[in-house]
């Protein structure tokens, strides 16, 4: 995991801002954490979220990582903070019903309406892709970031900010964390460039669909793999817990299995959103290159280093087709179609109608 000091070397005057505002007693209400990269919003309100609770601050008012406090929130047993995250397979998040419909709008805003049990009276807030928050959830969210209870810190987060309401966004503070590149962990992620590099190589006419065919089966494979790679992750990860919860109830235990399920769910959504990221990154970099644009130009350039002269080889006008059918395989997989369908699809669309 990214530390503070990380973040503040590479984003150093949103650091600067937000320490003053907590020596100030400053701090927003409700921030919005806005970055491609999915590691930085997963970990980044934690770290916000230690700023806020620290009980040993340093003298320009970063949180220590180390007191009772923050260590307690870095390991996700911070009594007073509760986490909103998308569950369902539709990965969107409702209203609910009422307050006992767990991970729904209504049980999270329900959380605040008690006091807080910790010494540091903060109760923390944090959804995560925000962006899923239905428009009906959106608008009952309204109210809550309107006139919040007392010290309580919302912590939006977010890689398609325009996806939210312009309501939601104007009654938060945006932290914009780019760093004009993308990191990937998922799987046989270095794979990736490679298979796509052999599935547009130019060959004979009836070379074409054994190429397709093995650029499917490669990236197939690698798509397959990716849930039970983030339950074999959550459960290590979450292993001490599983392990405390043997004491508790009935209830309690169906509660920690079902956040299990959903940590295992988020794990996968965000390998599998890298996993189609690096497929239409990839190509749009070949389009780039293929179009004159040099290598030191480029974003990104941690992917397209190892292309050679294959733009040259592709064609401009090819590239940007293949570049067509990559951006029809994301919108494809984002709407539940089925992965192996759609990977199958933009190989032989890659491959064989692209032309040559």
């Amino acid at each position: 995991m990214h530390d503070w000091a990380y973040f503040e070397e590479h984003f150093p005057m949103v650091l600067h801002a937000l320490k003053r505002a907590k020596k100030a007693g400053t701090l927003s209400h409700a921030y919005l954490i806005v970055s491609t990269n999915a590691d930085f919003r997963r970990e980044f309100p934690l770290l916000l979220s230690c700023l806020a609770v620290c009980s040993s601050p340093a003298e320009d008012g970063a949180p220590c990582g180390k007191c009772v406090n923050c260590t307690k929130v870095l390991e996700d047993l911070y009594p007073d903070s509760h986490t909103l995250a998308p569950t369902s397979k539709a990965r969107e998040i409702v209203i609910g019903k009422d307050a006992e419909d767990i991970d729904t709008l209504r049980w999270f805003e329900a959380q605040f309406h008690l006091s807080a049990s910790g010494a540091s009276g903060w109760k923390i807030g944090i959804v995560q892709e925000a962006d899923t928050m239905n428009e009906s959830a959106q608008n009952a969210f309204l109210k809550t970031l309107e006139e919040p209870p007392g010290k309580c810190l919302f912590l939006l987060t977010t890689g398609r900010a325009s996806r939210l309401l312009p309501t939601v966004r104007s009654r938060c503070q945006i932290l914009y964390l780019t760093d004009n590149k993308c990191e990937y962990d998922f799987p046989r992620w270095g794979d990736v460039p490679g298979i796509l590099a052999e599935l547009v190589a130019p060959c004979r006419q009836e070379e074409r669909l054994v190429k397709a065919y093995d650029g499917a089966e490669s990236l197939i494979g690698i798509a397959s793999s990716l849930y039970q790679a983030a339950s074999d992750e959550a459960q290590k990860e979450w292993e001490s817990r599983l392990e405390q919860a043997q004491d508790l109830e009935s209830a309690g235990k169906k509660l920690l299995e079902k956040r299990l399920e959903g940590a295992t769910g988020s794990r996968y959504r965000r390998s599998r959103e890298q996993f189609m990221s690096l497929i239409h990154t990839w190509c749009a970099l070949l389009a780039l290159r293929a179009s004159g644009i040099p290598p030191e130009a480029l974003p990104n350039r941690e992917i397209a280093e190892n292309m050679g002269d294959l733009p040259e080889k592709v064609g401009e006008k090819r590239a940007f087709k293949i570049l067509d059918h990559a951006g029809v395989l994301l919108s494809s997989l984002r709407v539940n179609v089925n992965d192996e369908l759609a990977l199958r699809a933009f190989c032989l669309n890659a491959s064989l109608k692209s032309g040559m």
